[in-house]
C-alpha cells in the first residue's frame, strides 16, 4: 500500500499565497505546509512510498522533491495532471490509477488533520473502498455530504444535498483497497469522460452505483479543516500547531 496525495489544485481563492505555489504548499504553522502535514501523517502510519499528482506550479513540488523525501524518509513519485487549471480532479485521481492499483491511502492536498485520521482508516481496513467521515460538525451547502443505507454502503456522496438528509462530510481521505482500484479506474474514467469539471467523489458515486462496496469510517470528535480560501487558512494555522 501506498501514500496518495492530490495536489494539482490553483488554489485561487487563497491568492495572493497562491501565485507562485500550489495550494499544497501553503504555509501552516511556521513554514510547514499542508503537504507536509500530508507526508507527516503518512510516514507515521509506515506508508513511505508516496504518489504526489502535481499541476498547477508542479515546480514548487518538484523543487522540494528532494529535501521532503530526506525531512520525512519517504520516496516521493509525482504524476503530472497537465488538465489541472481547466479539468477537475476526478481526472486527477484517474491519472494516478497505476498507483492506486497497489492499495492506497489518499489524502487531498489541501486538507489539514491530524495522524489520527490514517490510523483510523488503517485500524477499519477491509471494505474496498472506506471514507474518512466527520459525522459530528455541522453541514452547510459547501461540504461534500454522505448518505449510506442501513448495511453501511454509500448511496449519495455530493455537495447538492439537503445538509439535513446527510450523514456526515467526506474530509478528503480514503482507504483504497488493491481489488478495488480497476473498477474505481473505471468508474471516474466514465465520470470525467462525462464532465471534466466532476470532482472524484463522484467517481465514487459511480463506483458505489455500479455494485462497488464504499463505506466509512468515523472519526469522531478531531480538528480538522479543508483549506478553499483565507477563513479556512486561519482556522488550519490555529489547529495544524496542535499536532
Amino acid at each position: 500500500m501506498i501514500g496518495l496525495v492530490l495536489a494539482a489544485g490553483a488554489g485561487r481563492r487563497l491568492r495572493p499565497y497562491t501565485d507562485t505555489l500550489p495550494k499544497a504548499l501553503v504555509p501552516v504553522d511556521g513554514e510547514t505546509t499542508i503537504f507536509d502535514i500530508a507526508l507527516r501523517n503518512l510516514a507515521e502510519v509506515g506508508l513511505r512510498d508516496v504518489t504526489v499528482v502535481v499541476g498547477y506550479r508542479a515546480e514548487a513540488v518538484e523543487s522540494r522533491q528532494a529535501a521532503l523525501q530526506d525531512k520525512y524518509g519517504v520516496r516521493l513519485t509525482l504524476v503530472h495532471n497537465d488538465k489541472a487549471e481547466e479539468w477537475n480532479n476526478a481526472y486527477s485521481l484517474w491519472l494516478a490509477r497505476e498507483h492506486f492499483a497497489q492499495g492506497a491511502l489518499l489524502v487531498n492536498g489541501d486538507t489539514v488533520h491530524p495522524s489520527s485520521i490514517e490510523k483510523t482508516l488503517l485500524a477499519q481496513r477491509g471494505p474496498s473502498v472506506l471514507l474518512a467521515i466527520d459525522n459530528v460538525k455541522k453541514l452547510a451547502d459547501e461540504e461534500m455530504k454522505t448518505v449510506f443505507d442501513d448495511s453501511g454502503q454509500l448511496t449519495k456522496i455530493t455537495k447538492l444535498m439537503d445538509p439535513a438528509e446527510a450523514f456526515g462530510e467526506y474530509i478528503g481521505a480514503t482507504l483504497i483497497e488493491p481489488h478495488a482500484a480497476a473498477g474505481l479506474a473505471d468508474a471516474l474514467e466514465a465520470t470525467w469522460q462525462r464532465d471534466p469539471n466532476l470532482y472524484y467523489e463522484d467517481g465514487y458515486q459511480e463506483y458505489a452505483s455500479r455494485g462497488g462496496e464504499v463505506r466509512a469510517a468515523t472519526i469522531g470528535s478531531v480538528d480538522w479543516v479543508e483549506v478553499d480560501n483565507h477563513d479556512d487558512l486561519a482556522r488550519a494555522r490555529e489547529i495544524a500547531c496542535r499536532y
